[in-house]
């Protein structure tokens, strides 16, 4: 008799694990997804991009559809909410589009994602107010822009925050953005992130920072008309949550399992949250490991999502393998300013007990006297004691964020400024002057430490 690998949720850590298991282990394995949206292997992160009109449908975004799974053998079944997990019995319920059903399985996986945070606060279920997770919340927000509204609200300055504030901005809405941090995007050290806040000030946007939402108000219709802050109420006719996601665990924590940072699953580097039990879990839903810090960390980004469900399938198929943990490493733009991090912040060092020195240099893109030399900032974070790169950031123009991958490689490899100075980086006037940026910030931060102790 085949092993069943029964998954739960069909999106990016969920479908990884299940195509990675079937396609090693054929008909030693039968393989039943259960989502509850209508849509599996979808990037969740361009949702803004089709809000805006960058992306033209949904089916855009998607990179593999159920029937493309199933005729690969996989037997999803969609619109199939799970309401139960029985871990002792080793079954899980479900209300599927045939009814309330019970499914045994010999392998667990959990991968319910992430749902976005809704502030607890009056008025938060009113008509209008929308988070950003899946397809299903995207065409929501797409419906709600069709009725003609004038003000947009976005509570939260987070990634999805930004790209959903240029996404309203570009459709012509007048639109205002409110965060409890001192700067948007809190992921950056606050002196860049002021200069987020003033390009997006230049492009339009109405940001306001160290903003408190304390309810909402709606009308006769429960329709939401205004944000209320502690520094007043904003009328609106819409409102985008962006102030980040939790963990979607409610379901595992309901069937006893333990959660940690933003409630989401403690897993080991292979994925198991309960090996007697047979239960895994990987992608939004769960916790990994910082490897700088070496602390525990809650990352929901679609690259580890999508990397912790291959070592899950791995795994199931008899293979070895441990997921390695994260930096955080990340990018996203407004307008025409690209931002990207990876490592540790300024603060974020000290937090982790770290002597660091930061250094903060200016740059550009490609040589100075080149017509598409771009302006671009960047911030150096490095272990006194070491030399040891901690963390890096950049805010720039185009040519900016993809530069961040280097910083990110030499933290993975646990390089110190000092190597980074000296690596072998390509060199030509139109992508970059003879010391590329990342070596000329490394450079800064070396010349600033000395020689090494």
């Amino acid at each position: 008799m085949p092993r069943r690998l029964v998954v739960v949720g069909g999106d990016a850590a969920g479908m990884s694990a299940a195509s990675t298991a079937k396609r090693a282990l054929g008909d030693a394995i039968d393989v039943l997804v259960l989502e509850r949206q209508r849509w599996t292997s979808y990037s969740a992160c361009g949702i803004p991009y089709w809000v805006a009109g960058d992306v033209a449908t949904a089916g855009d975004l998607v990179a593999r559809t159920p029937e493309e799974h199933r005729a690969n053998g996989i037997d999803v079944r969609t619109g199939s909410t799970v309401t139960e997990l029985d871990l002792d019995a080793g079954k899980v319920v479900a209300l599927t589009p045939d009814g309330t059903q019970s499914f045994g399985y010999d392998e667990l996986l959990i991968a319910t994602g992430a749902e976005p945070i809704r502030p607890d606060v009056p008025g938060v279920e009113s008509r209008g107010i929308h988070g950003v997770q899946t397809l299903t919340d995207g065409r929501r927000v797409l419906d709600a822009l069709e009725t003609d509204p004038k003000h947009v609200v976005i509570v939260g300055a987070g990634y999805i925050g930004v790209e959903m504030a240029e996404a309203c901005m570009r459709r012509g809405l007048e639109t205002v953005v409110v965060g409890k941090h001192p700067t948007p995007m809190p992921t950056i050290d606050d002196d860049l992130g002021e200069l987020i806040a003033a390009e997006m000030r230049a492009d339009g946007i109405d940001v306001r920072t160290s903003v408190t939402v304390t309810g909402f108000e709606d009308d006769a219709e429960g329709r939401v008309r205004a944000v209320v802050t502690d520094q007043g109420a904003i009328p609106t006719d819409l409102v985008i949550l962006g102030a980040g996601v939790r963990a979607r665990t409610e379901l595992a924590a309901g069937a006893g399992l333990p959660t940690g940072i933003k409630g989401a699953l403690p897993v080991d580097p292979r994925g198991r949250v309960d090996a007697e039990r047979h239960v895994w879990a990987a992608g939004d839903c769960v916790e990994t490991r910082n490897r700088v810090s070496g602390r525990a960390a809650y990352v929901p980004l679609g690259t580890h999502a999508n990397k912790q469900g291959w070592v899950v399938g791995r795994n199931l198929a008899g293979v070895d393998v441990a997921f390695p943990g994260v930096l955080g490493t990340a990018m996203t733009k407004v307008v025409t300013l690209e931002i990207a991090r990876t490592g540790l912040g300024e603060q974020e060092a000290a937090d982790a007990g770290f002597d660091a020195l930061v250094v903060r240099i200016d740059a550009t893109t490609s040589a100075g006297y080149m017509p598409n030399a771009r302006s671009m900032t960047i911030k150096v974070v490095a272990e006194r004691s070491t030399h040891r790169l901690l963390g890096a950031q950049i805010v720039g123009r185009e040519g900016a964020a993809l530069r961040i991958d280097s910083f990110a490689l030499a933290l993975w490899n646990e390089m110190t400024v000092d190597e980074l100075m000296m690596t072998d980086l390509g060199y030509a006037p139109p992508f970059a002057s003879v010391w590329d940026p990342v070596q000329q910030a490394a450079r800064a931060a070396a010349t600033r430490l000395g020689p090494r102790a």
